[in-house]
């Protein structure tokens, strides 16, 4: 706990339903940032109200950061906590080969979902949602068609860390970028998580509702936008499920 970053409350809740749906609950009595874990959920969700499986031992917390920013400016915070989320899991592997971040919220290991990043707006608060498979990743059979195969940290890399060490680790690097993103503005956010992106400079698709764009993943723009090279021209896409 002594790395804890100043400033950030701490939770660790033995049970709840979602931390997403404890933040909500929460956020207005909170006196600032704060972290609420749980050791288990009974009805976490992913992006899009999607189910979330989330097996005891794996990692499941939200940050709950008061903001008066504009909402195009909230959303760039998945890119703040995907650099955390990188910079976390290489602290408690000690290794960087494999580890990747996949527009506009995933993080990838040996090509396979290891952690997920959810948004969502309270008033004057986001909250950040964060899923790790620590020690258990779903079967393949439980996630959606072409989506890229779960993995976790203990089967990849053979690393089992608690989830509340892993909260310390991971809310010291959240509170890093976060400071950077404050003082320095996107750019120094989005040059770094380009360096880390999947895929750049391949071609993948971009799913929005039932229609899809193909085309290679050239970079991200100042807004967060995905941008893809098609043969119609350059397309800068703001929300879409990604297939490779």
């Amino acid at each position: 706990m002594s790395d804890w970053p100043l400033g950030y409350g701490r939770q660790v809740l033995a049970e709840v339903d979602s931390t997403m749906a404890e933040a909500a609950r929460q956020a207005t009595g909170l006196a600032g940032p704060t972290w609420i874990c749980a050791l288990r959920q009974t009805a976490a969700r992913g992006r899009r109200g999607r189910a979330w499986v989330n097996p005891e031992g794996n990692f499941a917390a939200t940050l709950v950061l008061p903001t008066s920013d504009a909402p195009e400016k909230r959303a760039l915070r998945s890119f703040v906590a995907a650099l955390a989320l990188f910079d976390a899991l290489v602290a408690v592997s000690g290794r960087v080969e494999g580890l990747t971040l996949k527009w506009p919220n995933d993080v990838l290991l040996t090509g396979g979902k290891v952690a997920g990043i959810l948004l969502e707006s309270i008033g004057a608060h986001l909250a950040i949602g964060i899923g790790v498979n620590l020690i258990a990743a779903p079967a393949s059979s439980e996630v959606e068609e072409r989506a890229v195969p779960p993995v976790s940290v203990l089967s990849a890399l053979g690393v089992e860390i608690a989830p509340d060490a892993f909260l310390d680790v991971l809310a010291a690097a959240y509170a890093r970028h976060e400071a950077q993103f404050m003082t320095y503005g996107f750019a120094p956010i989005r040059e770094a998580w380009l360096a880390r992106a999947a895929r750049l400079g391949e071609g993948i698709t971009a799913r929005m509702g039932d229609r899809e764009v193909t085309g290679t993943f050239e970079t991200v723009d100042a807004d967060g936008r995905i941008v893809l090279n098609t043969a119609s021209g350059r397309q800068a896409i703001a929300a879409a499920d990604i297939f490779f």
